[in-house]
């Protein structure tokens, strides 16, 4: 295949996760046995440009259209944002004349802490339901999908931002280009760009192959981000590791010769990446075959579970649990039913595996021997959560990066 981002030729699969279908194409109860349509998803390395990516592009419309997750649903991510916008606001002197606008904005969380410093914001949300729930709440959004000219028409309406933020989004736009080109349009020549997405590094490091799904076309290291902005004219001035989604790149961008200096943390950033061979080809054979050898081992304890009369359910159904259930054959079979606190879910069907996704009383009707945390991301918060659980000897099983049991108090 063509590498998206620098049209290299040739780059082939390290790893294929079979077909699946879309993360977040729930079935509906009232079509338990429908054609679902699959996709093939497989990852492979550019060694031109270093971008992991995805061989194979579902259309956007397919999958954001409608969405499913909503950033508000936990408190793990009402609490990141609310520190971001803080920090961004003294990092940045924003203020009442200040203009923030969020690409991909979902619910609109991050810009209503904005708001909280009387910061002007606007939101672009594709998905017409988040938008609908952004605007009701007061954060103004617009519904669509960002390109040059809708980024001409903001500029040309709203002026031109301070900041522009882009969280969990980066990796999901194949016109990947045409992003970059639309914030430029945004920014105001002095302003700041950050990026939040998952760091690649991490995924390889911590075995989290399930955040390979048809959302995330992209898997960057600073190294490969590096390269896609300086293609537009933009530089990376400070990067940051952060936490969420199980680790994450804070990246700073502004035009080429901006106004801020380029701290130490982005040099050295990118040695360790090369000392750690994150740009190396042979580290991605690795990592593909330590991922059989996570599917294996998670299959067999689920196996050894139902053999001995367990009762198994899974906690979350975030995205990446579509990747996890499918790739590793992990049904009906092994998992009774998944619990998850969004309503927006709760009452349809896993893709793929049919496991019906509910609401957090079946736990106490039907109560478990174990718990799978699909949403392993929010493994501490979910415990907390459950600990009346723990109590009555419920154990739970974290899959990642290799299966391990926490038993119960």
């Amino acid at each position: 295949m063509q590498c998206r981002i620098c049209a290299a030729e040739g780059i082939e699969p390290f790893l294929s996760l079979g077909k699946s279908p879309p993360a977040n194409n729930l079935v509906p109860p009232d079509n338990a046995c429908p054609q679902e349509q699959s996709y093939p998803l497989a990852v492979c390395f550019c060694p031109k440009c270093t971008t992991v990516q995805l061989t194979f592009t579902v259309p956007p419309e397919v999958m954001f259209s409608h969405y499913l997750y909503v950033t508000s649903t936990t408190k793990t991510f009402r609490d990141h944002f609310a520190a971001m916008a803080k920090s961004l606001s003294g990092r940045f002197n924003l203020s009442d004349v200040s203009f923030v606008i969020d690409v991909g904005s979902n619910d609109g969380l991050l810009l209503k802490c904005f708001q909280g410093y009387k910061v002007r914001t606007l939101g672009i949300e594709p998905a017409k339901n988040l938008a609908e729930a952004a605007n009701r709440e007061g954060v103004e959004t617009l519904n669509a999908f960002l390109s040059p000219s809708v980024a001409g028409e903001i500029a040309k309406k709203h002026g031109r931002a301070d900041v522009v933020t882009a969280n969990n989004v980066f990796a999901h736009i194949p016109a990947i280009h045409d992003v970059v080109k639309s914030v430029r349009a945004m920014l105001s020549p002095q302003g700041a760009f950050v990026i939040e997405v998952a760091y690649l590094f991490d995924m390889l490091s911590d075995m989290t192959f399930d955040l390979i799904y048809h959302e995330h076309l992209f898997y960057y290291s600073l190294t490969s981000l590096c390269k896609l902005l300086s293609m537009h004219g933009m530089e990376v001035f400070d990067v940051e590791h952060v936490s969420s989604h199980g680790g994450s790149l804070r990246v700073f961008v502004q035009f080429r010769d901006g106004p801020n200096q380029v701290c130490p943390s982005v040099g050295e950033m990118l040695s360790s990446e090369k000392s750690k061979g994150v740009i190396k080809q042979a580290t991605y054979g690795a990592f593909a075959q330590k991922v059989q050898e996570v599917r294996e081992e998670l299959v067999s304890y689920l196996a050894e579970l139902k053999s001995e009369g367990k009762r198994v359910a899974a906690f979350g159904y975030p995205a990446k649990a579509t990747t996890l259930l499918n790739f590793c054959g992990i049904s009906k079979q092994y998992i009774d039913y998944i619990v998850d606190d969004n309503p927006l879910k709760q009452g349809y069907l896993a893709p793929g595996t049919h496991i019906p996704i509910v609401s957090s009383s079946r736990f106490r009707e039907e109560k478990p021997d174990y718990v799978l945390i699909l949403a392993w991301n929010f493994a501490k918060e979910i415990i907390e959560k459950s600990a009346w659980l723990r109590e009555q000897g419920v154990s739970f099983i974290i899959p990642l990066p290799k299966p391990r049991i926490l038993h119960s108090a």
